[in-house]
């Protein structure tokens, strides 16, 4: 065990997990999803999508609370799947983690336009033909320089920040939902939005964003040690995350769909706001939903901030990576020297411009699915090889379910392939090559300066678990 400090409740773990879900996207892209299916359509591929993560974040619920270490996939696929995996695994989550932490802090900037229109002063450079402009700059660094900083003084800094967040977030989306159910159609004369539109295909369309907007709901394994509750509410508060943001999801594409006519959607750049606009009938709206998307930014940034760097710091105790990353604060109990690189790196990604970071998060998306194949995988190994492990949070149906999860953690994987609608393009082909290379530049310099000294660590590591899970199951009378 480490030391980090327990810090985290019921609402903490809730809001770190929303928070880390409901990002930007919903206010750009719920439009999309209305044109290419319909209301309904939207509706229920929400409902499918939303179930296939589920399945996933119930492998990921048990494993957590049988496993509660820090880093999550780190310590599960080592258990089932050894040492080499575990750190594919990571590394390959690690890089999502990463580009969207890096993303965001391009995404806070091309926010602020909305605001302040014209805003973008002092051209530096042209990255992929995005002009990369000093106060933009300015802007996302500012925003990746305090994030960092609420992070390095603590988790339970950085949980009372994400729950502030959150709660304003929901504030917006109730207001949106509500106004969305006394805005009357009939008032208006354009043409709404369909039930149904392109009938499966259409749904499909969808379908394919969905598991994507649903990523952040691993930062809670991922933070484990830090979290103060029993430990089957571990992995029913991670379940109880998840289907709020399905419940969310399915709550802006009907609102979006009910309030924004066809022709405007298909023409809108923020059709959430828009819609907020039409259903309150003023402007005032539409900014006020757009400070929701705001804060959506700061709180998915945050909990991304939070996940990565314990993940970071897991893999570097393990001596998969350089020990210094492994590092507390002495006065703060978090993992400084992760947190500020990580942090680190979102502070310089503005420099590079929107589309570079676009195509780092694309290649960083394929990254995560990775990573929940082999946690899938693992569930259904364990289930096998040890029926009888300690499952604080046991899921029913394990081994069906199990199967049912490989299966669609894999269809996952086959739409980043080549000739799939959302495959990946060549350069994040190549930027994903050059993260695997990375990868193995530094694991290979891990294990040969100290040859065998990661397994012995984690299975040390495992063996202690297995101590404390008996100790466990004495102290709540469970044998």
């Amino acid at each position: 065990m480490s030391g980090l400090k327990k810090s985290l409740g019921k609402l903490d773990i809730i809001a770190l997990a929303f928070g880390a879900m409901v990002g930007w996207g919903w206010v750009v892209l719920a439009g999309g999803w209305v044109i290419s299916a319909g209301i309904w359509g939207a509706i229920l591929a929400f409902l499918l999508g939303g179930f296939a993560v589920i399945l996933i974040g119930v492998t990921y619920a048990e494993l957590a609370a049988s496993m509660p270490l820090t880093g999550g996939e780190h310590t599960y696929t080592h258990r089932a799947l050894g040492v080499h995996v575990s750190f594919i695994c990571s590394w390959s989550i690690l890089f999502g983690y990463l580009s969207v932490v890096a993303f965001e802090a391009v995404a806070l900037p091309t926010v602020v336009e909305y605001f302040i229109p014209n805003y973008n002063q002092g051209l530096l450079w042209n990255v992929a033909g995005w002009d990369v402009y000093a106060s933009w700059v300015a802007v996302g660094m500012l925003g990746s320089v305090l994030v960092t900083w609420l992070n390095i003084r603590g988790v339970a800094v950085s949980a009372w920040f994400q729950k502030l967040a959150v709660m304003g977030i929901m504030f917006v989306g109730v207001l949106l939902f509500l106004g969305a159910i006394l805005y009357s159609p009939e008032n208006s004369t354009a043409v709404q939005a369909p039930a149904f539109i392109g009938g499966i295909g259409g749904m499909m369309a969808v379908i394919v964003m969905v598991p994507f907007m649903f990523v952040g709901f691993d930062v809670i394994p991922q933070a484990a040690e830090e979290i103060d509750l029993t430990r089957p509410a571990i992995g029913k508060f991670l379940i109880i995350s998840l289907v709020i943001a399905v419940l969310w999801y399915i709550g802006v594409a009907w609102s979006v769909g009910r309030t924004l006519p066809l022709i405007e959607a298909q023409n809108s750049t923020l059709a959430t706001a828009d819609a907020m606009t039409n259903a309150w009938g003023g402007k005032w709206a539409g900014i006020l939903l757009v400070v929701g998307g705001v804060l959506g930014i700061l709180s998915s940034w945050n909990a991304f901030l939070i996940g990565g760097s314990r993940l970071l710091y897991a893999m570097a105790q393990s001596h998969m990576l350089p020990s210094f990353l492994g590092k507390i604060h002495p006065k703060y109990n978090t993992p400084v020297n992760a947190i500020l690189l990580i942090g680190g790196l979102a502070t310089l990604a503005p420099l590079f411009g929107r589309k570079m970071l676009v195509w780092i998060v694309d290649a960083g998306g394929f990254g995560i699915v990775i990573a929940y194949t082999c946690v899938a995988i693992s569930f259904l190994v364990l289930r096998y090889r040890e029926p009888n492990m300690v499952r604080p949070f046991r899921v029913p149906a394990g081994k069906p379910i199990g199967f049912l999860t490989v299966i669609l953690s894999m269809g996952l994987l086959v739409l980043y392939l080549p000739g799939m609608p959302s495959a990946l393009a060549g350069i994040e082909w190549w930027i994903f090559l050059g993260w695997t290379v990375l990868g193995i530049a530094l694991y290979g310099y891990a294990t040969a300066k100290q040859p065998g000294k990661s397994k012995a660590f984690m299975d040390a590591e495992i063996e202690a678990l297995k101590k404390h899970n008996i100790e466990w199951l004495k102290e709540n009378n469970l044998m």
